[in-house]
């Protein structure tokens, strides 16, 4: 959640901090502001409401021009979203402004020390607190970034902070604690940011910080320290997609355009997996062989669309391995005392990679020296450094709130686990683990005959927009996941009461509510799996008795599926364990067409955030 972006170059900061923003709008914000640095003095805007409000504020009343300056857009924690509460906060005695994601835990009583001292407080936001303790210590004759440095090892909680000083020209200071930051490294220029496609636009080359430190920019110069003032490391990398990834592309909507981008998204996770040695291999995997054989139970720990990745992961690695898999939220993983020790495996499945309770989980499992697999599309996150190991999923940029690619490519990247796991074990030959991912290798092209073929999903999408106010999702095995995931899509977007059940469990309370004309999806094993085919069919004739409107989700010519179907939407044939993969497509794609149809922003959906980094 928030966006933050600080520059300092040779360019007009406040366009360069706009742009910025504008890229990070995804993330989830109902506030947006900017302050930059010109003449010995600090000028700044902030509005409440959507971007396009700071920019009318400043076509209006019009900032002078500065090389220098931090952006930021606010998802609310610490008090409502009014111009007040927007960042950026400055100092007491207005020479430092701070912007801030996160949340510092302890500023109460860090706001009654100022207060103490007669600082007056104009917002109801933690930030607030930062913004005079930084000031304090630059009034007291500290530089910026040893203020920083003083102020942030006396805050507990998750933050990045990110500050320009009146006295200071041409310096921009930031420090992170459990929250995401990226340096963009430019020409005599560099950037700040929460998230990469902030600056993409002018450089790909990227810092990775790490816990604790303190990174100072000038057009120039980019120095690393910790909290304590010494010289510390950072990680150069590259990031290998341009600005147009993070485009629409001639689409309406990001999320369309990333629903369309699933053949290749799963095509790239499966890139390179297979080795001159016959042997499947994945990315950073620092976990010998040797210790996997000795592991006794995995653990899967994710939250929202994540966690139904996860799901489907259970049944293809307790099917490939043998070895007990839980699947945990992570919101309530550590709060219930988990029986975990050396010999339990977390995997830990995150988008951003700044989940704040998947985060909290994994340090919570590394107590217990538990060994941690981070599934992860974004490199330099800090739930992969905090993990044992990381597969990426290679996904691309994910823009659209509501993940489809994402999830998608973290069911991939579970399968890869899976067979991973299998092959060191011993539970499956090679040539066993070869077939299986020749199938995966396929899966991108059945993905693309879906949404060749998707203009009927479209066009019951818009024929239910105004009609439904309740839609139902069925499934069994991997199917029972998928029809939660389908809810899920048409909760976040549409706003519609929908709900997933998994079909043996109709008869135990959730038939109830079937009535006449009630829509009904029902996801519909293969029928290589006869029993559990069979009575998926056989519950969908109970909810037809009942009056249900189904519409299932069948594999191309399954006569028994489609004699009780109002409508077929066909899926490719694949194996039972892999029809996640082609099942849940056409539900995005009618909760994405459903949603545009009854006017709703589909990539902003009213109170969501891209990344959940607080708890």
């Amino acid at each position: 959640m928030c966006g933050i972006v600080g520059y300092c170059g040779h360019q007009q900061a406040e366009h360069v901090i706009i742009e910025g923003l504008r890229r990070l709008e995804y993330r989830g914000y109902d506030s947006a502001g900017l302050a930059v640095v010109a003449d010995g003095s600090l000028h700044w805007a902030k509005k409440s409401g959507k971007l396009a409000n700071l920019v009318s504020e400043l076509e209006s009343h019009r900032l002078p021009e500065s090389t220098q300056g931090i952006g930021h857009t606010r998802w609310a924690t610490h008090g409502a979203p009014t111009d007040a509460n927007a960042h950026p906060h400055l100092s007491a005695d207005g020479k430092v402004a701070v912007v801030h994601n996160g949340i510092i835990e302890n500023f109460a009583t860090l706001k009654a020390e100022l207060i103490a001292e007669g600082v007056t407080f104009v917002s109801d936001t933690d930030t607030e607190v930062a913004a005079h303790l930084i000031g304090r210590e630059t009034a007291k004759g500290a530089g910026l970034a040893e203020a920083m440095g003083r102020v942030a090892s006396r805050l507990a909680g998750a933050f990045t902070l990110v500050a320009v000083s009146a006295d200071e020209p041409d310096v921009v200071v930031a420090a992170r604690r459990n929250s995401p930051l990226v340096v963009g490294l430019g020409e005599g220029e560099n950037f700040l940011a929460s998230d990469v496609a902030a600056f993409i636009e002018h450089t790909r080359d990227a810092l990775e910080l790490g816990q604790d430190q303190v990174v100072t920019i000038t057009p120039e110069s980019v120095t690393v320290t910790d909290f304590e003032g010494r010289p510390s490391e950072a990680r150069p990398y590259h990031v290998d997609w341009d600005l147009s990834a993070a485009e629409k592309q001639g689409h309406d909507w990001f999320m369309r355009k990333e629903i369309f981008e699933q053949p290749k998204a799963v095509a790239d996770t499966l890139l390179g997996r297979w080795s001159d040695r016959g042997e499947l291999v994945l990315d950073e995997l620092r976990i010998s062989p040797e210790e996997l054989r000795r592991i006794n139970k995995i653990v899967i720990v994710a939250c929202g669309s994540s966690f139904y990745a996860g799901m489907v992961a259970k049944y293809a690695i307790e099917h490939w391995t043998r070895v007990a898999c839980e699947v945990e939220l992570a919101s309530e993983f550590r709060y219930r005392d988990p029986i975990i020790d050396p010999m339990t495996l977390v995997v830990t499945i995150s988008q951003s990679g700044e989940t704040a309770d998947t985060l909290m989980a994994i340090r919570h499992a590394r107590e217990q020296q538990a060994r941690v697999i981070a599934i992860c599309n974004t490199n330099g996150a800090t739930i992969p450094r905090e993990s044992d190991a990381v597969i990426y999923t290679h996904a691309g940029p994910e823009i659209g709130v509501a993940s489809t690619k994402g999830f998608l490519t973290q069911v991939v990247a579970c399968y890869l686990l899976g067979l991973y796991l299998a092959q060191v074990r011993g539970m499956k030959y090679g040539d066993e683990v070869h077939a299986i991912v020749d199938e995966l290798n396929s899966m991108p092209d059945k993905i693309q005959a879906v949404l060749d073929g998707i203009e009927p999903v479209y066009k019951l999408a818009r024929k239910m927009a105004m009609s439904e106010d309740a839609v139902f999702f069925l499934g069994r095995h991997v199917g029972y996941p998928v029809a939660l995931e389908g809810a899920l899509k048409l909760k976040e977007i549409a706003y519609l009461h929908a709900e997933g059940f998994a079909a043996g469990e109709l008869k135990h309370g959730p038939i109830a509510v079937i009535e006449q004309d009630t829509p009904v999806f029902v996801v519909v094993p293969p029928e290589g799996r006869d029993q559990l085919h069979d009575k998926v069919v056989s519950n969908i004739e109970e909810i037809r008795a009942r009056g249900a409107r189904t519409i299932v989700l069948a594999e191309e010519g399954d006569a028994a599926a489609e004699s009780f179907a109002d409508m077929v939407i066909p899926l490719p044939k694949c194996s039972t364990l892999l029809q996640p993969l082609v099942a849940a497509v056409p539900l995005q794609a009618f909760a994405c067409e459903l949603a545009t149809a009854k006017g709703h922003d589909v990539d902003q959906p009213r109170n969501l955030a891209k990344s959940v980094t607080v708890e």
